[in-house]
């Protein structure tokens, strides 16, 4: 039997939070293009979906306004991946974020009908996820990063990436159990199961630091548990 073919190892670029807001900044600036008017809101909002939420480009380019709950804070991300329905809850920033970019779209195109994309440049297509990927590749340069020796240069998908790295830092940071939170984080990245969200888990040096403190705590706890039993 021939051996299966196997691929390096890419190690992300995960975005901190600085960096994403200068992404989303620049992003913001675009200039308008014939046939692609008020470029900087679309991608602003989009990119904005992708890091703050952790969705895929593909579901966030067929969003639909039906698709979007204020009222339940709740996305539904419809036949993903998976060929599976989930619902995304969403925070009040995000809320604001959306409404104001609909409120924005609708007064340029007028009202549109509940099953219209939510990001369209023509009203009948969504705006297409290698679309999506060009403009993120060509604000990159804009961004001035400096990769960390072994780092991939960025792609879109590591914003993604990022948002489950930054989910496990927060753990850390909160004393949350991650092993129990995976499961959760799984079932809202829209994983099949928490395995393939384990493999975004990078380990980065600020997880190693909050893992190094959470030791250093307990090692003196477990002394005196010890001493106690002698």
């Amino acid at each position: 039997m021939r051996p299966k073919c196997t691929t390096a190892y890419r190690i992300p670029f995960l975005f901190n939070r600085v960096q994403a807001r200068q992404l989303l900044l620049i992003a913001f600036h675009l200039p308008d293009r014939n046939g692609a008017p008020h470029r900087g809101k679309v991608y602003f909002t989009i990119f904005a979906l992708l890091y703050g939420l952790g969705l895929r480009v593909g579901e966030v380019s067929h969003l639909r306004r039906v698709d979007i709950d204020f009222n339940r804070k709740l996305l539904v991300i419809r036949q993903t991946k998976f060929s599976k329905d989930r619902l995304v809850p969403f925070g009040p920033k995000v809320a604001e974020r959306l409404q104001e970019y609909l409120q924005h779209h609708e007064e340029y195109y007028g009202k549109r009908k509940p099953d219209s994309y939510v990001f369209s440049f023509r009203q009948e297509r969504p705006i297409h996820p290698c679309t999506v990927s060009q403009t993120f590749h060509q604000l990159i340069p804009q961004l001035n990063l400096t990769l960390p020796l072994g780092v991939s240069p960025p792609r879109l998908h590591d914003l993604r990436h990022s948002f489950a790295v930054g989910a496990l830092l927060r753990w850390y940071r909160t004393g949350i159990n991650s092993t129990q939170r995976l499961f959760h984080l799984s079932m809202f990245m829209g994983h099949v199961d928490p395995s393939s969200t384990a493999i975004y888990l990078t380990i980065t040096e600020d997880i190693l630091k909050e893992a190094n403190q959470r030791f250093e705590q307990f090692i003196p706890l477990s002394i005196k548990e010890n001493q106690s039993h002698d």
